[in-house]
């Protein structure tokens, strides 16, 4: 049974107010449901508490491999970069040249080949700066990045995953401002999900999904975190984490590569405002992973990708404070996923923060 939207009165059932009232939302994007217990937040919390991140990351450290002039694992010597810097990852999860698995034996039991290839990009030469620190120059210059290793590796590889693991408490093992780009010869598990929901709705609709999507919260504006004339950021309707948030075009726009110099320009900025949002909420450096999804590549710029709508995912960790993270355990694992405020709550509380860090506002101050 799907549930009412927020703040609609079913007979003989009293008012419902999303707030109050635990109800399953759909995802479309994903086709499957998330649990919203919104009066669950208001419980006393004694589990564990989180470290916050430190505050006192030295610019440039020669022990740390991302540095420049640093020495990595391999031996290899980093360049005196300036700017943005990609290498091969040292200790890569897909390798070109890795040979296939032998026939199965049974359907139970089946294996396929896996190659790829992993980089790691560096943003800055900076170890104490992070996105939203980062001038929209230093941002846009990311960007641009990020859509030549798309063009790069697309050429032959199905799948391109740009993604940022930023803070420890999303496996981070180092602070230096970076994220990786993993090619792989085959569609994952994520992109086949989204590549078949997406393809779906064009087909039943008549309309790419994320496209209608973004007009629709464009026009609702409760889930609507920040905007500008290219772009808008909004807590999903379906959101799983606290204060995960979509990131979508305004116009139809199937990869990274195809956006044109002023979309590129908005989207410097648009970033650099969410994530300054994100950081003024505990007044911390904001942990999360986030990364682009666009239509396939290698084989597939052959082909229709029209159902495609180029998206960022951020799925950032903390739930009430810099040391209060969401574990989805138990229930999330063996059921469904489950949230603890509404996508509307969230939406709400990240619209109204300061686009000032509140390090700037810091050094203003004294």
């Amino acid at each position: 049974m799907e549930p009412s939207l927020a703040g609609e009165e079913e007979e003989g059932a009293g008012r419902f107010r999303a707030s109050e009232h635990q109800h399953a939302r759909y995802n479309p994007l994903r086709d499957d449901w998330v649990l919203v217990s919104a009066h669950r937040v208001k419980r006393p919390w004694q589990g564990q508490l989180e470290k916050p991140p430190p505050e006192d990351v030295p610019r440039w450290d020669p022990n740390n491999p991302l540095c420049p002039g640093a020495t990595r694992a391999n031996g290899k010597v980093n360049p005196q970069y300036e700017g943005t810097f990609v290498f091969p990852n040292d200790f890569p999860a897909l390798q070109p040249d890795a040979p296939e698995p032998g026939d199965s034996d049974h359907p139970l039991f089946r294996a396929a080949a896996a190659r790829g290839v992993c980089k790691v990009m560096c943003f800055h030469p900076w170890s104490d700066l992070t996105l939203p620190l980062m001038s929209l120059a230093e941002i846009r210059a990311v960007i641009d990045a990020w859509a030549e290793l798309a063009v790069e590796l697309g050429a032959s590889y199905p799948w391109v995953q740009i993604f940022e693991n930023k803070g420890a408490m999303m496996g981070c093992s180092n602070p230096h401002p970076h994220c990786q780009v993993w090619a792989s010869s085959f569609l994952p598990n994520e992109a086949r999900l989204e590549d078949r929901t997406q393809r779906q709705h064009l087909s039943q609709h008549g309309v790419p999904m994320l496209l209608e999507y973004a007009e629709q919260e464009a026009r609702r504006k409760e889930r609507l975190v920040v905007e500008n004339a290219d772009w808008l950021v909004v807590v999903p309707y379906w959101a799983t984490w606290p204060y995960q948030t979509l990131l979508l075009p305004r116009r139809h726009v199937c990869r990274l590569q195809d956006l044109h110099d002023g979309e590129r320009d908005s989207l410097a900025s648009i970033m650099q405002r969410l994530l300054i949002k994100y950081d003024n909420l505990f007044e911390v450096s904001f942990p999360y992973s986030m990364g682009w999804h666009g239509a396939p590549t290698g084989p597939y710029l052959e082909e229709d990708c029209g159902h495609w709508q180029l998206h960022a995912h951020y799925y950032p960790p903390l739930l009430r404070s810099a040391t209060v993270r969401k574990f989805m355990v138990g229930y999330e694992m063996l059921a469904q996923a489950q949230r603890d405020l509404t996508p509307e709550q969230a939406a709400e509380r990240l619209r109204s923060l300061p686009e000032v860090h509140y390090k700037q506002r810091a050094k203003e101050m004294s």
